[in-house]
């Protein structure tokens, strides 16, 4: 269950801010390392993981299954069973990557397994995978294509050729790719529809599939292909998780300050290039001094014009940005936000039109204009980035007031406690520095 909600008043930052963050490992990476080791053939470690209610989500998902996890510290290691078990319910939570990749499991247990979450958990897409599943030969069962249902498996399932519209989430292939090996005949498949969001995302999978000796033919547009085969174990460590280090980096383009985020990939499926972009074009400066990306604000920010498609978990931190600029901002291709946690646009769009921005939106994204902005409650809506948008909006802003913080444990747990850090080191690295009085 969600924790009980809790208000927070997001802190200003009475300095610009100057620290060194360090952010927890990435959610896409480490659920993707949980269901790959869970189908390969023998026990594989796990370094870094993410430890938050969407991994724990996944690991308990996971154990449902049969799966054997092993938590020693910040080192996990997963033996796959001989057969994933069936007769269990998984809790799904509000975590897309366990609604959308555990069910592709449960289509090779041998018998039913029931799936449930949150109840705005019940609204986001489903239909496509689902649909594909039973097309290649599981058995699925609910009063709607969606949150909750039943699915029944077989261990021998075939696969073959399959087609679906994955426009809504590229979760959707991502799910079908990572069991694709393990099915008699491998996988051939097909989207066929609008074009597919995030699709960094689906280079990931490819990636890591790779890594386990899985072949995979992706040569072809919206066509991929695996061989049958064993997925071979792998010792993982995961890299930081790029979208929960947007806000830091934001900050320094707000107030004009100095953030430091180590071990920041150098490749990767995450949207890393995308979130370099969009801090340069607000006008921020990036730059790697050894393995940390290092942002420099210049205290004002231009508006921007930007396609944020293959980037859109993005959207809440450029949106808080865009209200703050000097200029208009335009954010396109990301109407399938409509469909995450909450209806991100729709969100947006209220909240920041309470604040004082004028904002619209357009079929596809958010059209803002900047204003004089004055503090208001900051409804979150359940939704993690809602919380990194108000908390970022807050460091300028006075007496922004989230009305639910809990509900960013879903990715960081700890956000709170390191939002305060990075503006407690900030202050105390200007009184060492001599520009603040440092006492009480």
């Amino acid at each position: 269950m969600p924790e009980a909600p809790q208000q927070w008043i997001a802190p200003l930052a009475p300095v610009p801010v100057n620290a060194t963050v360090t952010v927890p490992g990435s959610k896409s990476e480490t659920n993707r390392a949980l269901v790959l080791a869970a189908l390969s053939s023998g026990p594989s470690a796990i370094t870094g993981g993410l430890e938050a209610r969407d991994t724990a989500l996944m690991r308990d998902a996971l154990r449902t299954l049969g799966v054997t996890i092993e938590e020693n510290g910040d080192v996990w290691v997963v033996t796959p069973p001989e057969q994933f078990t069936a007769g269990g319910t998984i809790d799904c939570g509000l975590a897309g990557t366990v609604m959308r990749f555990v069910p592709p499991l449960a289509a090779l247990a041998g018998g039913e397994v029931g799936f449930d979450g949150d109840r705005q958990a019940y609204d986001r897409p489903m239909e496509p995978l689902l649909g594909a599943l039973a097309a290649l030969g599981a058995t699925v069962e609910g009063d709607r294509m969606a949150l909750p249902f039943m699915i029944s498996g077989d261990p021998a399932l075939r696969g073959g050729s399959v087609m679906l519209d994955a426009s809504a989430s590229s979760q959707f292939v991502s799910g079908l790719l990572l069991i694709g090996a393990r099915l008699a005949d491998g996988l051939d498949l097909r989207h066929q529809g609008p074009s597919i969001p995030s699709t960094g995302h689906i280079g990931m999978t490819v990636s890591m599939l790779r890594q386990r000796g899985v072949r995979v033919d992706d040569t072809q547009p919206n066509r991929w292909i695996v061989a049958p085969g064993e997925i071979k174990p792998r010792d993982v460590v995961i890299e930081p998780d790029v979208a929960n280090a947007a806000p830091f980096l934001g900050a320094a383009l707000l107030t004009g300050g100095r953030i430091a985020i180590p071990r920041w990939p150098s490749t990767t499926g995450q949207p890393a290039p995308q979130l370099r972009a969009v801090l340069e074009k607000f006008g921020g400066k990036v730059s790697f001094q050894g393995d940390s990306l290092v942002v420099r604000g210049r205290n004002e920010l231009h508006g921007i014009d930007i396609w944020l498609n293959d980037a859109s978990e993005l959207t809440p931190v450029v949106a808080a940005l865009a209200a703050l600029a000097l200029q208009s901002s335009h954010i396109h291709g990301v109407a399938h936000i409509r469909g995450h946690e909450t209806d991100r646009l729709a969100a947006l769009e209220s909240n920041l039109d309470a604040l004082g921005a004028r904002v619209r939106q357009t079929h596809d994204g958010l059209i803002i204009h900047p204003h004089v902005l004055a503090g208001i409650s900051w409804p979150t809506y359940a939704d993690h980035r809602m919380v990194h948008a108000g908390a970022l909006l807050g460091l300028v802003v006075d007496e922004i007031t989230l009305d639910d913080v809990s509900c960013v444990g879903k990715t960081m747990p700890d956000f709170v406690e390191r939002w305060q850090k990075m503006i407690d080191d900030s202050v105390a690295a200007e009184q060492v520095a001599g520009r603040l009085d440092a006492s009480p």
